[in-house]
């Protein structure tokens, strides 16, 4: 319902790229620059700096940009409070999560919660635990499900179950028949590492470093943004890797890969992040409460809140 140019313009604004813009818009990036073109024009100034292929807001541009994300507020809050009173919980959700948990564990919640509500559209974004977060805190997400603590102090973290990580290695490898491993172990082989950001990453350095192993100590060999090219560099012997149990099932069914659990174990908390705005629409709190009533296959006393 708000005025088509303004949404484009807070896109813009948050992201500081046009093309980031267009992505997240689905739109093409000429019909971004005419849309803040026609903003600029309607209020004769200029909202952005452009110089040398970067953009920077004008002060004009601040000014609009806090106008805008109050505006783009009360219009969400009016729509939802209205569709509320229907009694129906329907329309669009706008989930973010963490590739581990994407693909291994929401897809089956996802289902059941549509089964619940059969009104409602759960769109999901897929990229690492950083990303996730910003893009909840800059309220292009409803909610997300990341693999580490939200660093955001205006975000509430829910823990909804834990995971455990292993050690995984090729079958043919030296590691391949120990009952577990120490992090001492890990650190002596070829490492294959998650990329910065990654909540897996952020999680597995913690516990080198909490266990005597410095990060400089570590031999790493690669660096890989998919846990998929992960598993492939492990499994033709280039390295040891450490990734979360759930994701190695398959492989080591079949054989291609060993997983070994780790000495001390290493356990994570995956959580749930979202604003703390007073106001919440009754779709998004049916999905909290629906996670607090079914977590994603674990023990319902993990769930609990902190602010």
């Amino acid at each position: 319902m708000a005025d088509r140019r303004l949404q484009v313009f807070h896109t813009v604004a948050k992201q500081l790229s046009f093309t980031k813009a267009a992505e997240l818009l689905f739109m093409t990036q000429p019909a971004v620059t005419f849309q803040v073109k026609q903003l600029e024009e309607h209020f004769n100034t200029r909202l952005f700096e452009r110089s040398h292929g970067k953009i920077s807001l004008t002060p004009a541009g601040e000014l609009a940009l806090d106008y805008a994300e109050r505006i783009l507020g009360m219009t969400g809050e009016m729509e939802a409070r209205i569709s509320e009173l229907t009694g129906q919980i329907s329309g669009p959700l706008l989930i973010g999560a963490s590739t581990t948990i994407a693909e291994y564990m929401l897809p089956r919640m996802l289902g059941a919660f549509k089964q619940k509500h059969p009104e409602t559209q759960a769109r999901l974004t897929v990229a690492n635990s950083e990303t996730i977060e910003n893009k909840v805190a800059d309220h292009m997400l409803d909610v997300g499900l990341i693999e580490s603590a939200s660093h955001h102090p205006n975000l509430i973290t829910r823990v909804c179950c834990e995971d455990e990580l292993v050690m995984i290695c090729a079958p043919f490898s030296d590691l391949a028949n120990l009952a577990n491993v120490t992090p001492r172990q890990v650190a002596s082989h070829p490492y294959i590492s998650r990329e910065s950001g990654s909540g897996t990453r952020e999680c597995i350095d913690d516990f080198f470093r909490n266990n005597g192993v410095p990060l400089d100590e570590l031999n790493i060999v690669m660096e890989l943004g998919s846990r998929e090219a992960i598993k492939g560099a492990v499994a033709a012997g280039l390295g040891v890797a450490v990734l979360s149990n759930t994701t190695v099932s398959k492989e080591i069914r079949l054989g291609e890969l060993v997983s070994i659990p780790l000495d001390p174990p290493l356990r994570r908390q995956l959580s749930i992040v979202y604003p703390q705005e007073k106001f919440r629409s009754k779709l998004l709190q049916s999905f909290l409460d629906f996670l607090e009533q079914n977590p994603m296959g674990l023990n319902h006393s993990l769930l609990k809140s902190k602010q």
